[in-house]
């Protein structure tokens, strides 16, 4: 299409089914919200059941460790609905403090198996259903952490390789499916106020005086980056990792 820049026309998703895992709250909930709003047809997907979901929006329970699951998932999506399908990649965990000279190698794979597997999984499943429907749109949650990892405070070595896993899976999805129609990207965020660091609050605010917005980013902006990779007006991007940290990567 044409993208007219006066309007809005370009990041309109009427016609279009976008699934989002990680929909049960923080930034996954955010997106489910905003692509509705902009005409999606959504599909709400976590390992608890969604809440507070907009009318019209239909929710499911999978686990994305489980390819089974998800290989009955994408065959339910696919049947119910036969035109475009995207996916957005929101689910995720962090360890809790732990060093790496101390982590368990449980702990360690628990991480990875949601965060990097579960997201490998979760576009494989799809792969299928997407492929020979025209074009066709994969956004995932990556990170700063993935990049940067003198972050504040560190020990979370599980989450840092985790997100670095998600950043270089989508640039190899993007150049083994971006000859078929289908676009592969993912956002970077840096510190967002969601219930993951919540609990880590306290030891932030005053240090993040220092960074260049002097706060957290709000669930909402990330969405908004998510809702622009997944539309028309990016149409030319394919394997880009967005990072947007706020100017914490130019301290």
């Amino acid at each position: 299409m044409t993208i007219d820049q006066t309007t809005t026309v370009a990041r309109d998703l009427t016609d279009r089914t976008v699934v989002v895992t990680g929909a049960a709250g923080g930034i996954g909930l955010q997106v489910v919200r905003r692509l509705h709003a902009a005409g999606a047809d959504v599909v709400a997907v976590d390992l608890r059941e969604p809440s507070d979901l907009p009318d019209g929006v239909t929710s499911d329970t999978v686990d994305i460790t489980d390819p089974e699951s998800l290989r009955a998932l994408a065959e339910r999506v696919g049947a119910e609905h036969p035109g475009r399908i995207d996916l957005v990649n929101a689910a995720g965990i962090v360890e809790d403090d732990v060093a790496a000279a101390e982590m368990s190698a449980d702990q360690f794979r628990g991480v990875l198996d949601v965060n990097l597997v579960g997201v490998f999984l979760t576009c494989q499943a799809f792969h299928d259903v997407m492929d020979g429907r025209g074009e066709a749109a994969i956004v995932s949650i990556a990170s700063m952490s993935g990049n940067r990892v003198v972050n504040h405070p560190q020990k979370q070595v599980a989450y840092n390789v985790s997100k670095a896993g998600v950043a270089a899976l989508t640039r190899t999805l993007a150049v083994e499916w971006g000859p078929q129609g289908i676009r592969v990207n993912c956002v970077s965020p840096g510190y967002v106020d969601t219930p993951l660091l919540a609990k880590k609050r306290h030891q932030f605010d005053e240090w993040m005086r220092d960074i260049v917005p002097g706060r957290f980013a709000r669930p909402e902006e990330v969405a908004a980056s998510i809702h622009f990779l997944l539309s028309d007006a990016a149409s030319y991007c394919h394997g880009t990792e967005l990072l947007m940290d706020g100017g914490y990567s130019l301290r």
